[in-house]
C-alpha cells in the first residue's frame, strides 16, 4: 500500500501538478490500487485533464473503492464523461452510482444534467424537483412539497 500523505501535502500547498506527476507514476505502478487511483483521477479532474481522469476512475471502481471514496468516484466519472460530451455514458455512471447510493442527492443533480444534454428534459426536470422537495428547507417551498412531488411525476398533465 502506498503512503499518500505526502502527496496529499503537495496538493495541500497547491502543487497539484507535482502531486499530478507523482500519483499516475504511482498509479502505473500499482494499478490494483483502487485508492491510488482514485487519487490519480480526482488530481486529473482537478486540473481540467478530464480526459485523462477517466480510465483512474474506471480502474479505481473496478479495483474495490469502497465508501465515500466510491460515492466520489462515480459522481466523478459521471461528471467527466458529461464534460466530455459523452451523455450516454455520464447518464449510465450516474445511475450506477444511485444503486449503490440512493441517498446521493449530488448524483441526482448531475443526472439531471446529463438527461438534459440527452434531451430527455421531463426526466431531468422531475429529478431537480425531487432534489428540492426531498433538501430544501426553505418552509415556503416546503409548503408546497406535495404539489411538486406530484408535478415531478406528470409535468405536462392538465386539469381541464
Amino acid at each position: 500500500m502506498v503512503d499518500l500523505r505526502s502527496i496529499q501535502a503537495l496538493r495541500s500547498a497547491g502543487q497539484h501538478e507535482e502531486a499530478r506527476q507523482q500519483l499516475v507514476q504511482l498509479a502505473t505502478q500499482f494499478p490494483h490500487d483502487a485508492a491510488l487511483q482514485y487519487e490519480a483521477a480526482c488530481v486529473n479532474d482537478f486540473l481540467g485533464r478530464e480526459r485523462e481522469a477517466v480510465p483512474f476512475y474506471l480502474m479505481a471502481i473496478q479495483n474495490g473503492l469502497a465508501g465515500k471514496s466510491l460515492r466520489g468516484a462515480y459522481l466523478g466519472l459521471g461528471s467527466t464523461y458529461r464534460t466530455l460530451g459523452q451523455y450516454a455514458e455520464s447518464k449510465q455512471t450516474l445511475l450506477e452510482g444511485l444503486r449503490h447510493f440512493p441517498e446521493a442527492t449530488e448524483m441526482r443533480v448531475f443526472l439531471a444534467m446529463a438527461l438534459y444534454n440527452l434531451a430527455e428534459y421531463h426526466e431531468a426536470v422531475a429529478s431537480l424537483l425531487c432534489v428540492i422537495a426531498d433538501t430544501t428547507s426553505d418552509s415556503e417551498t416546503k409548503s408546497y412539497e406535495r404539489a411538486i412531488r406530484l408535478y415531478a411525476e406528470d409535468l405536462s398533465r392538465r386539469w381541464d
